[in-house]
């Protein structure tokens, strides 16, 4: 089920060569009429990557707002974004053209939109007075104007009641309260973001691209590194001693190499790919490689576990996750067994998804395999085997719907990261990852990248 790609640094990040990334807001403007609420209203800023697929707008580092409204028989669902008055002309352009149907070329609009109609027929604006206040008043505002004076019940004055995300920022909240309105948390957000469109599977398709690219250049760093005696480290060799040191870090460009030294290269190659590594490369060696996440600087020594996690961020905010595991001069010991039982795990856990399938059920098989190997399946973090979930899904964040520990069942457009692994405080760690979208027929895996503890020049 490979992407059709044997070069591990193949893949463009041309977006012009990509469809439009446009979201459905229907089904949130349903949920707010399934709830009989009055709006949906979501805060935040540009690192509020729920806000960002709502509104495909790139936003600044300051707050602002959407306010949702569901449509009737006599009027079409309304949205309207409240913007910085100083990025107006972008989120024109992101929010309300890229979400209207094609041009077919006669439209006579001086911005080229002429009378296309909105792909989802909820109608898009956006709003830049009142620049000055808190995009919680700011958004109360707009309800307000939207509505008109009566209350969801019909009665006069602001007796309201909107659906939020359950991540809206406190201050917000405390605005759109004291507007006179009743806050209710939905999960529809969430919902919509977990089944991804064909537009979003390729930018998730590309990213990963990117991150197979870097974590090819890891692999290739640890293969042209050396296994230095004492020496090579500035101190002396005992009499008699030829053997190399393995207290020692590899050397690698005349340098002892280093878990930060290997990011950089990694991050490297990330930017030249066009993607950023959003500061979550992670690289650990020997005990560090048992921190799931391990982002500080230790020497890499011979004969440990190097684990590679890299999760680059695309243009669009779409995100990477590729995770492999490496030993230079390794002894086949503990390593080699992980190694073994995480592959095996990785195999039985692929085998669990198609549409239909629990989320959990992949978990399960991961973890009864990883057992089958001796190592526990349940242990608790800073314990010896396996101490996260299997998988979860990946989007514009890299931890979103569904969890492969959760009892949702997988549809096609659901894209997972399957991510067994091993570790023992002691003496490192084991993790192979990798993204797969769910399909009709079962998997696909959106870049190929080879296994293989022993580190391979592939660039």
């Amino acid at each position: 089920m490979s992407d059709g790609s044997d070069d591990p640094g193949a893949g463009s990040l041309d977006s012009d060569q990509l469809p439009p990334l446009r979201t459905d807001l229907a089904p949130i403007a349903e949920a707010v009429a399934a709830a009989d609420a009055d709006a949906f209203v979501a805060v935040g800023d540009r690192f509020d990557d729920g806000l960002r697929y709502l509104t495909r707008f790139a936003g600044p580092d300051r707050t602002y707002a959407l306010v949702v409204v569901p449509g009737d028989a006599d009027a079409a669902g309304r949205a309207v974004l409240c913007a910085p008055s100083l990025f107006r002309a972008q989120a024109e352009r992101e929010f309300v053209s890229g979400a209207r149907d094609r041009d077919d070329g006669d439209s006579d609009g001086a911005d080229g939109d002429g009378d296309r109609e909105f792909h989802d027929g909820v109608a898009r604006e956006v709003r830049t007075e009142r620049a000055g206040d808190h995009a919680g008043e700011r958004a109360a505002a707009v309800v307000r104007d939207v509505l008109g004076s009566e209350g969801g019940d019909g009665s006069e004055g602001d007796d309201r009641t909107l659906l939020v995300p359950p991540s809206i920022p406190h201050d917000a909240a405390v605005y759109l309260e004291r507007a006179g309105n009743a806050l209710a948390s939905t999960d529809a957000v969430a919902t919509a973001r977990a089944r991804k469109t064909d537009a979003e599977i390729d930018r998730l398709r590309r990213v990963q691209r990117a991150a197979v690219a870097g974590m090819a250049r890891a692999e290739a760093v640890l293969a042209a590194s050396e296994v230095g005696g004492a020496e090579t480290a500035g101190e002396a060799a005992p009499e008699g001693d030829s053997e190399p040191d393995r207290r020692s870090a590899l050397r690698w460009e005349g340098a002892p190499l280093t878990t930060e030294r290997l990011r950089r290269a990694v991050n490297a190659t990330l930017a030249a790919h066009g993607v950023r590594d959003a500061g979550d490369t992670a690289v650990g060696a020997g005990p560090s490689a048992a921190d799931l996440h391990y982002l500080g600087d230790d020497p890499i020594r011979p004969g440990e576990t190097v684990l590679i996690d890299v999760s680059p961020r695309g243009p669009d905010g779409y995100r990477g996750d590729l995770a492999r595991t490496f030993v230079l001069d390794g002894d086949g010991g503990w390593e080699r067994r992980a190694s073994l039982a995480v592959e095996s795990a990785r195999e039985v856990a692929l085998g669990e998804i198609e549409p239909g399938a629990t989320a959990a059920s992949v978990h399960g098989e991961a973890a009864a395999e990883l057992g089958a190997y001796g190592f526990d399946p349940n242990a608790g973090e800073g314990e010896t085997g396996f101490t996260h979930g299997t998988g979860h899904g990946v989007g514009v964040s890299l931890h979103e719907s569904p969890s492969l520990s959760s009892g949702t069942e997988l549809r096609p457009g659901h894209v997972v990261a399957v991510e067994p692994g091993v570790y023992d405080p002691d003496v490192g760690g084991v993790r192979l990852e990798d993204i797969v979208v769910v399909t009709d027929e079962g998997y696909e895996v959106l870049a190929e990248y080879p296994f293989g503890i022993i580190p391979t020049e592939r660039e």
